[in-house]
C-alpha cells in the first residue's frame, strides 16, 4: 500500500491528566506510539492538523508516516479517543508501530455496490448493512483500504456471509480463523461465519402483509 499520510509529532515529556488538560486546551493533542522492539513513546500532535487526516476514510486503514521531531517511522492508527459530547474533540490517540515482516489486524471498512441491479431491491426489499467493517490480518504491505462486496446477485431473503467476502491475496478475516479447528458436517456453516448484509421487505410492508393474510383467515373461518 503506497503511504499517503504523514503525520507530524514532537516528544512529550510532561504526562498525567494535569498536562493533557493544558496541552488540549493549547489546541494539542497527547498520543503515544508503542509496539515493536521499542518502548512506547508520549507524542504531542496538532490537534486540527490531525482533524484533517481523521476526514479521509482511508487514514483508519493505513500504513501511516509518523514524524516525530524529523524521525519517521511506520504505524497505523489503532486507537482513537472522542469526546463523549463531540466527534470532533479528540481526546487521544494511539499508534502501533509496524513491522514489513510481521501481521496486523485491522479493521477495515466495507464497501458495497450493486446494490440498485440486486433482485431484492427490485422487487422492493431493503438492503440491510448488519456490519459496516470487518477485522483483518495481513501484512503492512497487503493492508487493504477498503474490501468491496458485490450485492448485485442478492434475491430477497437473502444474506451473505463472511465466508463469502472476496478478500485481497494475503489478507484474512479475524472472525473465520476463530473457527478453523471446529468439526463442521458438510454444508454447515460455522457459527463464526455470519451474516454481513441482507435483503428483506420493509417492515411496514411485511406488517400489511401479515395483516390482510390473518384479514383473509378470519373472514374464510367467517365464511365456514
Amino acid at each position: 500500500m503506497k503511504n499517503l499520510f504523514e503525520v507530524q509529532a514532537e516528544l512529550r515529556t510532561d504526562e498525567g491528566k494535569g498536562a493533557s488538560r493544558r496541552l488540549r486546551h493549547a489546541g494539542k493533542l497527547p498520543a503515544i506510539v508503542y509496539g515493536g522492539e521499542n518502548a512506547p513513546v508520549a507524542l504531542t500532535l496538532d490537534h486540527n492538523k490531525f482533524l484533517r487526516h481523521l476526514a479521509e476514510e482511508s487514514f483508519y486503514a493505513h500504513i501511516l508516516t509518523l514524524n516525530v521531531d524529523g524521525k519517521e517511522q511506520q504505524v497505523v492508527l489503532k486507537d482513537l479517543q472522542r469526546h463523549p459530547a463531540s466527534d470532533v474533540r479528540i481526546m487521544h490517540a494511539d499508534f502501533l508501530r509496524v513491522d514489513a515482516n510481521h501481521a496486523v489486524i485491522m479493521t477495515v471498512p466495507l464497501h458495497f455496490i450493486g446494490e440498485d441491479e440486486a433482485p431484492g431491491v427490485k422487487e422492493g426489499g431493503k438492503v440491510n448493512h448488519l456490519f459496516s467493517d470487518i477485522e483483518v490480518s495481513c501484512l503492512p504491505q497487503d493492508l487493504p483500504e477498503f474490501v468491496e462486496v458485490d450485492v448485485s446477485a442478492l434475491d430477497m431473503d437473502e444474506s451473505l456471509h463472511l465466508s463469502e467476502i472476496v478478500l485481497p491475496e494475503g489478507v484474512v478475516l479475524t472472525a473465520l480463523s476463530h473457527g478453523q479447528k471446529e468439526d463442521l458436517a458438510e454444508g454447515e456453516r460455522s457459527a463464526y461465519d455470519q451474516a454481513f448484509v441482507s435483503i428483506h421487505a420493509p417492515r411496514a410492508v411485511a406488517d400489511e402483509d401479515d395483516t390482510a393474510v390473518e384479514a383473509d383467515a378470519e373472514e374464510e373461518a367467517t365464511e365456514d
